[in-house]
């Protein structure tokens, strides 16, 4: 029984009382309750009651009830267990145990506990086999079906369905409209206003058929979410692969370095080694010349020693003539001409002092740029900045709203986060209206808002805010999204802009036609504070800022790209090879790695430098005068395609899906 004690103790107690469930009922979010626990709960949230709904205990979530203008206790004894819920309280709740061995009725009356062999199915009763052959004797309970008190699988198929509010009363009816089955009695005091109650045996066969349906989808499901646990488990596997060869990349890198510092440092080890050898055998020569030039004194020495404690004159002056004078000057005291004599002489104040090897660095220095030292990034990338990553069409955004004159041209679109509800916000230049598309369970929601003319470039300032061009008006809007589109104001400009993006919370860029290939840096009055020459784009039609702050700018009537600095330098020029040749250049946004992706009746990937990468969507992904583009928070790429916005999202390749 241990099995039943921990299904009892977490999945049958009540978590408001923490007892074993009495009388369960189950709300819209699956939890379960106490249908008295949740009776007192419901009755203390006055804003619940006044919203007609009966909250969850546990997730605060609302359950709408069926009839608001009964009262809160029909509200709770309206609901239901679930049928997992109910089935182990059946098998493994209170009296499950001792349903194991059952008494029978007659003989427990009489103070006996003898065991029964057979349960009656009209009267629920169990018998012994003495007590059943009375109960066949008597006329009323003779026809009744008996059937074995061991066989639980049968008794629970032939029990009667009886009321939980009429104990009496068999349930023979079901209200469809209360999707609930109920006696006769019920069916006459609580379900007289409900439109459609019919029987039971009717109601069977489609009920049966509509869980045979949910257990056909249920294991559909199952097979997915199965198949999901073995791709999300080679997932783990493969990110763990990839982790340790990244780790296995930085090693080898960080063994390179080390191994150039040890290259460096073997190189300095080994000058020093020359230079001082160097220095070693000039001194040790020096030293070798000393040895001689002592030896020849020492020699001298003796010999005129020898002479001077000879006491012989003749040798005396002999040695005297041949040494001549050795006073420090020189000179011969009696001014006669030298006579020929050897003189030794070192001088060694006059030779040059041996050079003496130093090492000199700046620690300073060396720690900063050890600090500086980069052995590489390590970036998550996923989405289309995953370079390897497949795109797969998500959903479509069907645009057309009530009221349309015409149809539908998105010129641009951008995603805003509003309130945790994701928002896509198109310029509809047909139409003269920017329009917000969101969902909202269980309906997909379309507003509009009219414009003074036609909309072209839509500039993101914040995640509930963005401004729109409107050259022909010579106006920059600025609209709030609630996530319904509110005008907030209207910002005159003295040119005509098409092009128009954020650069701060004070300064937009904006681009118009023929001023001389330069864009326009204005403040959120329409004051032009700065002018950037782009060089060769004479009519922006789309701007992106990056975040680095250099200007992307487009023309669809070139056939190249061209990126500048705030500052109006050159970043690069992109210019297609002839298999590659771009024309009508629309949409441009970046990737969370800096990555551009530019729409040209495609759409191209290519590096932050300018250099081709890939060509993202092609007219097979059925891209139709695809104009705007964008990315949300989550990597999703939107692109408005005719009066569509096609959603995709990326995989990492074709092999890894599940099929």
């Amino acid at each position: 029984m241990a099995t039943a004690k921990k299904l009892t103790d977490n999945h049958l107690t009540c978590v408001i009382c923490t007892e074993v469930f009495t009388d369960p009922v189950t709300l819209e979010c699956n939890h379960t309750f106490c249908k008295s626990c949740l009776l007192k709960y419901t009755n203390t949230q006055p804003d619940a009651i006044q919203a007609k709904c009966i909250p969850c205990p546990s997730c605060r979530q609302l359950t709408k009830v069926t009839n608001p203008v009964s009262p809160v206790e029909e509200w709770v004894g309206q609901l239901k267990p679930s049928h997992v819920i109910q089935g182990l309280m059946d098998d493994f709740g209170p009296g499950a145990e001792a349903a194991d061995v059952n008494i029978c009725i007659v003989c427990k009356q009489q103070g006996k506990t003898t065991r029964a062999t057979s349960w009656c199915s009209v009267c629920d009763d169990f018998f012994c086999d003495g007590c059943l052959k009375m109960h066949n004797m008597i006329p009323t309970s003779r026809d009744h079906e008996v059937v074995d008190a061991s066989d639980a699988t049968k008794r629970k198929a032939k029990h009667r369905f009886m009321c939980k509010t009429h104990k009496d009363k068999q349930i023979e009816l079901f209200c469809k409209d209360c999707r609930m089955a109920i006696c006769h009695t019920c069916c006459s005091i609580k379900h007289r206003k409900c439109d459609d109650v019919d029987t039971l045996d009717s109601m069977t066969p489609i009920v049966r058929e509509h869980l045979s349906n949910q257990n056909q989808e249920l294991k559909i499901k199952m097979t997915t979410s199965e198949n999901n646990i073995i791709f999300r488990k080679s997932q783990i596997k493969e990110i763990n692969s990839n982790a340790q060869n990244i780790k296995d990349d930085i090693r080898k890198t960080r063994q390179a370095v080390v191994e150039m510092v040890l290259r460096k440092e073997k190189q300095l080890l080994d000058k020093v080694d020359r230079s001082s050898g160097e220095h070693l055998h000039t001194i040790q020569a020096e030293i070798k010349s000393q040895e001689i030039e002592m030896q020849m004194y020492q020699q001298q020495y003796e010999f005129t020693a020898n002479a001077v404690t000879s006491n012989c004159e003749r040798d005396m002056y002999a040695v005297y003539e041949s040494v001549g004078e050795t006073s420090t000057d020189n000179r011969d005291t009696d001014n006669r001409p030298a006579m020929g004599r050897v003189v030794f002489t070192h001088d060694m104040d006059n030779r040059p002092a041996p050079g003496r090897v130093v090492f000199t660095h700046d620690m300073d220095k060396l720690i900063e740029a050890v600090e500086e030292l980069q052995l590489g990034k390590v970036a998550v990338v996923r989405g289309v900045s995953d370079r390897q990553s497949t795109p797969v069409l998500h959903h479509t955004i069907d645009c057309e709203a009530d009221g349309d004159k015409e149809d539908p041209c998105l010129c641009d679109v951008t995603v805003l986060t509003v309130d945790g509800i994701n928002v896509t916000v198109v310029a509809d230049y047909n139409n003269n209206s920017l329009k917000t598309y969101y969902t909202s369970k269980p309906n997909p929601h379309v507003n509009q808002l009219l414009l003074s003319n036609l909309p072209c470039q839509i500039a993101k300032l914040s995640e509930s805010q963005v401004a729109v061009s409107v050259p022909w008006s010579k106006q920059i809007v600025t609209v709030n999204v609630t996530p319904e589109p509110v005008l907030l104001s209207t910002i005159k400009t003295s040119k005509e802009y098409y092009a128009l993006a954020y650069l701060s919370p004070s300064q937009l860029v904006a681009g118009t036609s023929g001023q001389s290939h330069s864009v326009d840096i204005l403040d959120m009055t329409g004051k032009i504070l700065k002018s950037i020459n782009t060089g060769v784009v004479r009519n922006p039609d789309y701007i992106h800022v990056t975040s680095n702050n250099n200007l992307i700018v487009s023309e669809r009537g070139v056939s190249y790209l061209v990126s500048v600095t705030s500052e109006g330098e050159a970043v690069f020029t992109y210019t297609p090879t002839v298999d590659r040749t771009l024309t009508r250049l629309w949409g441009i946004t970046t990737t969370s790695t800096g990555d551009i992706l530019l729409v040209s009746y495609k759409v191209i990937q290519l590096t932050e430098s300018g250099q081709f990468v890939r060509d993202v969507l092609t007219q097979q992904d059925d891209l139709v005068y695809p104009r705007g583009i964008c990315l949300d928070g989550d990597e999703f790429l939107y692109v408005t395609c005719d009066h569509y916005v096609k959603v995709f999202t990326f995989v990492q390749s074709v092999h890894n899906q599940i099929t």
